[in-house]
C-alpha cells in the first residue's frame, strides 16, 4: 500500500473517539506545560510514564506526541510575554516577540507564532510520512555490525548534543551504560552488579530512572536556588489578529523556517535550538525592514517559531525509523515505547504499522487542535503563569511518587518491623543523583538514552562477534558501519576544532593587546 493509503488508515484510527481524548489530553497538558517555565514536554512525559503503564498503547503514545507538540506551541508564550523561554528552543523567539509585547504588539506576536507552529507542524508532519517508509527500506538492510555503529553514533552525538560539554555529555552517557547492566545477563543468566538484591535482578526500570531525573532532579534543583525573582507578565492589549501587513511579512518565514527546523530535526545530532537560531539568522539577512531586528520585528517570531515545530516532527524520523532520540523528550518517548513492549525501528513499520501510522496522522489532528486551543484561550495560559512555584512543584513530586507507586510500587525491603517500596528507594537516590548532575551542569537525557540503548548495543555487538566468531575486525567490514564510524568521529572533532580555533583566536587577541 502506498504512502497515502497507510496515512489514511492511519487518520482513521486518529479521529476514533478515544485517541481523540487522548490526543486532545495531550496537547492541553503540553501547551500546559510549555506555557510554565523550567517545566518541558520531557518532564511531563516522564511523569505520565508510570501513570500510563496499563494503558492503551496506541492511546498513550498519541498523548505523548501531542505533549511534545504542544510542549513547543506553548513556550512561546513565556518568551513574548515574559521573556522567559517556557522550552530552551523558545529562546530565539523571546529576542524580538518580547519587544513586540512591549510595544502594544503582543497579540500579533502570539498570533503568527501559532499560526506558523500551525503550518510548519502541518507540513513538516507530511515529510514525515513521506521520509520515514525510505529511511526504513535503508535500515532493513543493517546488520548486528551496522547496528552497533549506529548505536555508537547514538551515543556520541546524543553525549554532543545535550550539554556545553561532550566530555560532560560522555560521562553521563557512561553512567547510564553503567546501569543498564545491572541485571541478569540474557545470554549467560549470571547475575550482574545486583549485590544480592533481588530487587535488581530485572534491571534498573526505565521509568524510574526518568521520572527521578527529570521530575524529581528539577524540582530539587528549584528548591536549591536561592531566592526568586519577580517576572513582569505583560498583558496582550489590543487585538490578537495581525494586518494584511503582518501576513505579507510572515508567510515567507514561515515556510523558510519549515525547510530549515525540519531537516536539522532529523539529524541526530540536530535539536530544535539549532534549527530556530539559523532561521533567525536567515530572516535577519533577508529581510527588508533590517532596523527592526532587535526593536521587534515580526520575522523573527515567525520564523524561528515555525522552525521550533517543524524540528519537533523532523525528530520522530530517526525515533521512529531507527530507534534513535535526538532531544530529551525524544529519549523519553523511546521509554515510553519500550514501556509497552514496542522497539522503534524498521521492525516497528513491519509488525506495528497500524500503530505507527495512527500516531503519525494524530500529529495532523494534535496540529488543528493546537491552533484552535491556542488563539481563543491565550487569557487562560497567561494566568498559569500566576501559580505559585512551590505549589507546582510540590505537585510534581506527589504526583510522580505515587505515579511510581502505581506502576511499580509492591513493598519488597523491610528494616525491623517497617516495610519499604525498594522503587521508592531507587526514586530518591535517582532523583539525587539528577540533582547533582544538573548542579554541576552534567546533561540528563544522556543517562536515560545509554539505560535504554545500552543494552541493545551490547547485544548486537555481541550477535556481530558470534558471527564472526570473534573477529573483532568484523565490525569494521560492512561499508554502513564505516561511514556510521567516521560520522561519529566527526561528530565530536568537528565541535572539538571549532572550540579550540575560537580558544586560539582569544589567545591571540590577548597577545596582540598585550604588544
Amino acid at each position: 500500500m502506498d504512502t497515502f493509503g497507510l496515512l489514511g488508515q492511519g487518520l482513521i484510527a486518529a479521529m476514533q473517539w478515544q485517541n481523540l481524548i487522548y490526543a486532545f489530553i495531550g496537547v492541553t497538558l503540553g501547551t500546559a506545560v510549555g506555557v510554565l517555565p523550567g517545566i518541558g514536554p520531557a518532564l511531563t512525559v516522564a511523569l505520565l510514564l508510570p501513570v500510563t503503564y496499563r494503558l492503551d498503547p496506541a492511546g498513550s503514545l498519541i498523548m505523548f506526541a501531542g505533549i511534545y507538540y504542544g510542549g513547543m506551541y506553548g513556550g512561546s508564550t513565556t518568551s513574548i510575554l515574559l521573556n522567559t523561554p517556557g522550552e530552551s528552543a523558545s529562546i530565539v523567539t523571546a529576542l524580538e516577540g518580547n519587544k513586540m509585547a512591549r510595544k502594544g504588539r503582543g497579540g500579533p506576536a502570539l498570533a503568527t507564532s501559532a499560526i506558523g507552529s500551525f503550518v510548519a507542524g502541518l507540513i513538516a508532519t507530511l515529510g514525515l510520512a513521506f521520509i520515514a517508509p525510505f529511511v526504513v527500506k535503508f535500515a532493513l538492510m543493517f546488520g548486528p555490525a551496522d547496528y552497533f555503529a549506529l548505536m555508537i553514533l547514538a551515543f556520541i552525538t546524543v553525549s554532543a548534543a545535550f550539554g556545553d560539554s561532550a566530555l560532560r555529555g560522555l560521562t553521563a552517557l557512561f553512567i547510564g551504560l553503567g546501569l543498564g547492566v545491572i541485571g541478569i545477563d540474557l545470554q549467560t543468566g549470571q547475575a550482574r552488579l545486583a549485590f544480592g538484591i533481588p530487587d535488581l535482578l530485572d534491571g534498573i526500570e526505565v521509568t524510574t530512572l526518568a521520572v527521578a531525573m527529570f521530575a524529581i532532579g528539577e524540582t530539587l534543583m528549584i528548591a536549591g536556588t536561592s531566592g526568586s525573582i519577580k517576572d513582569e507578565v505583560i498583558a496582550v492589549k489590543g487585538s490578537i489578529w495581525m494586518t494584511a501587513e503582518d501576513w505579507k511579512r510572515s508567510w515567507g518565514a514561515w515556510l523558510r523556517g519549515t525547510a530549515i527546523g525540519f531537516p536539522i530535526g532529523a539529524m541526530p545530532a540536530g535539536g530544535a535550538e539549532i534549527g530556530t537560531f539559523f532561521s533567525y539568522a536567515t530572516e535577519k539577512q533577508l529581510t527588508k525592514y533590517p532596523e527592526e531586528f532587535g526593536e521587534g520585528a515580526i520575522e523573527g517570531v515567525a520564523g524561528p517559531e515555525a522552525a521550533n515545530n517543524a524540528s519537533a516532527a523532523g525528530t520522530l524520523v530517526p525515533l521512529l525509523t531507527l530507534g534513535l532520540p535526538t532531544t530529551a523528550t525524544a529519549a523519553i518517548m523511546l521509554a515510553g515505547f519500550q514501556q509497552f513492549g514496542l522497539q522503534p525501528g524498521p521492525l516497528l513499520f513491519a509488525n506495528n504499522a497500524s500503530l505507527v501510522w495512527a500516531l503519525i496522522a494524530s500529529l495532523l489532528v494534535a496540529n488543528f487542535m493546537l491552533v484552535v486551543l491556542n488563539l481563543p484561550l491565550i487569557g487562560l495560559w497567561v494566568r498559569l503563569l500566576t501559580i505559585p512555584k512551590p505549589w507546582l512543584y510540590g505537585g510534581i513530586l506527589v504526583f510522580a511518587t505515587l505515579g511510581t507507586l502505581g506502576a511499580n510500587g509492591a513493598m519488597s525491603g523491610h528494616i525491623g518491623p517497617i516495610s519499604f517500596s525498594f522503587e521508592l528507594m531507587m526514586l530518591l537516590a535517582f532523583g539525587i543523583l539528577g540533582y547533582l548532575l544538573r548542579r554541576f551542569g552534567y546533561p540528563i537525557a544522556p543517562v536515560v538514552v545509554g539505560l535504554i540503548l545500552g543494552p541493545m548495543a551490547e547485544q548486537q555487538l555481541r550477535r556481530a562477534l558470534a558471527i564472526s566468531q570473534g573477529d573483532f575486525t568484523a565490525l569494521f567490514h560492512s561499508p554502513i558501519a564505516i561511514v556510521l564510524y567516521i560520522l561519529a568521529a566527526a561528530a565530536i572533532l568537528i565541535p572539538l576544532y571549532f572550540r579550540l580555533r575560537g580558544k586560539g583566536e582569544v589567545f591571540s587577541q590577548l597577545a596582540s593587546d598585550e604588544d
